[in-house]
């Protein structure tokens, strides 16, 4: 059993924290580590791509893996092309709410709709953190924001049904209290082959938090109290909504290209 130490060591580069105190981000660095190291997979078959955000810090400076720190929104096409470009490798996308569903939005249905195998995690907090706690497009209706102060007009939109429409072969939720249920979560999808779509709602103290006067274990509290792994009325179900199996974009490309008369590399 690796220890605290070790895993830090192996995982995560030797430089300050930029995550302010109580963001969920650092959580999720520290169960994404203890997957790859239950998954067995070698790190330098690891490419981590992320866009801009502050979720985009936890694979880029941060995780110690090969890393593609791509522009706003554009984070799963590079990650598509890293895996055409040598399908040995075990691709990820970490991405924020934002980057991912809102200026991303197409790039993650299409991503689907080929069912490349990548993992995509979205971790949510509900806002534009980074740049003042702007709405986004995962906003709850009526919630208010800096831009919004008297609350969301748009119905927030929920990535995992968007997800499983478009064609994903794995499709789950989790938040940052449930750190051994994500990190087993995490773990499962880096096995799987297909595309796997993960959202982990994330607290966001500085912004989300001080506007509900809340601390981040406040936060934390919140997710424990107004979840359920069951539908649930009143309550955002958690867990893992779709696994299995269908046909694989770079297979299918690789197949065309031999038919042919190529040969892939």
């Amino acid at each position: 059993m690796i220890t605290g130490r070790e895993l830090r060591e192996k995982y995560i580069r030797n430089q300050p924290t930029t995550f302010c105190p109580g963001c969920g981000d650092g959580m999720l660095l520290n169960g994404l580590s203890r997957a790859v190291e239950g998954s067995g997979i070698p790190r330098e078959k690891i490419v981590a791509v992320s866009g801009i955000g502050c979720a985009a810090w936890v694979a880029s400076p941060y995780w110690r893996v090969d890393t593609f720190h791509t522009t706003h929104g554009r984070a799963i096409p590079h990650a598509m092309g890293v895996k055409l470009g040598n399908r040995e490798l075990n691709v990820m996308v970490v991405s924020g709410d934002g980057d991912c569903i809102g200026i991303g939005g197409n790039h993650l249905i299409h991503a689907c709709r080929g069912n490349i195998d990548i993992t995509v995690i979205m971790v949510n907090n509900g806002l534009y953190a980074m740049t003042g706690g702007q709405v986004g497009p995962t906003t709850e209706f009526g919630r208010p924001t800096v831009t919004t102060p008297y609350g969301n007009p748009f119905q927030g939109i929920d990535a995992t049904k968007v997800a499983i429409a478009a064609g994903a072969s794995h499709v789950a939720r989790w938040t940052t209290y449930h750190m051994k249920e994500l990190t087993r979560e995490l773990e499962h999808a880096l096995c799987k082959k297909g595309l796997s779509f993960i959202e982990v709602l994330s607290p966001c103290p500085v912004r989300a938090g001080k506007a509900e006067k809340m601390s981040g274990a406040d936060m934390l509290e919140w997710y424990r109290d107004n979840t359920s792994k069951e539908p649930s009325e009143g309550k955002i179900t958690v867990g893992r909504f779709l696994d299995i199996q269908g046909p694989e974009l770079t297979d299918e490309i690789y197949r065309h290209i031999t038919h042919a008369g190529g040969t892939p590399r």
